[in-house]
């Protein structure tokens, strides 16, 4: 039988399957962690399902944004492959569900069989053997998601330590075109051949990458967390230049600095933080995408790749769970793409209408300073003009609740418009690890407190 003769029985197998049931369509849990969902009728829950046995709140403990359709899987997707997504836990919990997304699917996705486990150390597919839990939806293993759609798994009882690795495995046996994806994750993750996703061993885990395939969001019920932060920017929030599998975004180190702070005794808001940083995102305008990544949601609407921070706000921000306050660092790119000069008052109006969003949830907003490009290709005395103007704006108070001034934090006191040279990871854009702890500490641990401003 040839492989494609094979998917097309699988499918066939499948199908029968699903109209025999009614499909799985699990909505994306609200801000304060709950969620809705019908399921398959008839289904049994497998044995290592259960519902949460402890008190407490449900928060984000990682999360990472859909980009695009992952290059070379639009037709088969990961068909007959298990995919081992690595990543690592800013809070622990004693619960946990994850999010899988299928928003540049051109078709259903159908994972039949995921699981979750603590990894039994770093850089490596290996799970700690006792930890393995089998995800269901709705009560069974066999989930579809519809193109353009999410999916959240029900809760598994699994005690995640802060600043542990997690893995998550998804196997689907047909095709299901473009895989949604998060490249330039600085973390590898896995795949293999067959259904190996209750595989403790990692042996068959010979596909390395450095992309979150499906994944979107892993959730603890937290007895150590009140609330989530939620970072949102573009590739210096997702850490480009920072070191690979060594958790060194800004974003990582804020959540050490948070955890150490609070055993110290210091009186600050217990959060966890997730990242929702994207390389190349702008304020205003999507990315550019390949003619086959301009996909349709089921509602006939073009989804962009790489889709713009006003577009994309409500999905990445207000769409996760328990979030208390958000942190935007966003518009470089703006300044830095923009074939003509960009206006700042139109990127600041941008960053506004998201501060409005946030501020309509009751969600704090701290804004970052844009930090220098100077020596980068894209440098121009007119373009540091725009970036000195938005700057001056955030800096007055006139845009966000609280700032944090990341440009002061890198920037060469000799050089202003450079970042100081052992921040900088050797493009003049991004910051090395250095460069990256000295933007977490540029963050107030006290702006963290308190709620969005009420409106008047």
């Amino acid at each position: 039988m040839t492989r494609r003769h094979g998917y097309a029985l699988l499918a066939a197998i499948l199908s029968m399957i699903v109209a025999l049931s009614t499909a799985i369509y699990v909505g994306v849990a609200t801000d304060d962690g709950t969620h809705q969902r019908t399921t398959l009728a008839g289904g049994r829950a497998p044995h290592n399902s259960a519902a949460p046995a402890s008190t407490g709140v449900w928060v984000g403990t990682w999360s990472a944004s859909p980009v695009g359709g992952e290059p070379g899987t639009e037709t088969d997707g990961m068909a007959g492959r298990s995919v081992r997504n690595v990543v690592h836990a800013s809070i622990g919990g004693t619960s946990a569900r994850v999010t899988l997304s299928n928003l540049y699917g051109q078709s259903p996705l159908t994972i039949t069989h995921a699981s979750i486990a603590l990894a039994a150390g770093a850089q490596t597919a290996e799970a700690a053997a006792q930890t393995m839990r089998r995800l269901t939806f709705g009560g069974n293993t066999l989930v579809v998601v519809p193109a353009g759609q999410q999916v959240l798994s029900d809760a598994v009882v699994l005690r995640i330590p802060a600043g542990s690795d997690v893995l998550v495995t998804t196997y689907s046996p047909v095709q299901s075109g473009p895989v949604t994806y998060h490249p330039r994750a600085r973390q590898i993750s896995y795949a293999a051949e067959g259904d190996r996703t209750e595989d403790p061993t990692g042996t068959a885990y010979t596909e390395q990458t450095e992309y979150w395939r499906y994944l979107t969001a892993l959730d603890v019920l937290s007895d150590e967390a009140e609330g989530t932060v939620v970072a949102f920017g573009d590739s210096l929030t997702d850490g480009v230049g920072s070191t690979t599998n060594a958790n060194h975004r800004w974003t990582d180190l804020l959540s050490r600095r948070l955890r150490s702070a609070i055993e110290a005794g210091r009186n600050v808001p217990r959060y966890s933080v997730v990242n929702q940083g994207i390389g190349g995102n702008q304020v205003l305008v999507d990315g550019l995408g390949l003619p086959h990544s301009r996909l349709r949601s089921s509602g006939g609407t073009p989804i962009a790749e790489n889709q713009a921070g006003v577009a994309r706000f409500a999905r990445d921000v207000l769409g996760r769970s328990n979030v208390k306050v958000v942190i935007i660092d966003l518009g470089i790119n703006d300044i830095l793409r923009n074939p003509r000069l960009a206006d700042p008052d139109a990127i600041l109006d941008g960053l506004r209408t998201l501060v409005d969003q946030a501020h309509a949830r009751g969600i704090k907003v701290i804004g970052a300073t844009l930090m220098p490009f100077g020596g980068h290709r894209g440098y121009t005395d007119a373009r540091e003009s725009v970036r000195r103007q938005i700057n001056a704006e955030i800096r007055s108070g006139k845009v966000y609740d609280a700032v944090a001034d990341f440009d002061k934090a890198v920037r060469d006191p000799y050089n202003p418009r450079k970042f100081r040279s052992d921040y900088d990871s050797g493009d003049h854009l991004h910051p090395s690890d250095k460069g990256y702890e000295r933007m977490a500490a540029a963050i107030d641990l006290d702006d963290l407190k308190g709620a969005a401003p009420a409106e008047l």
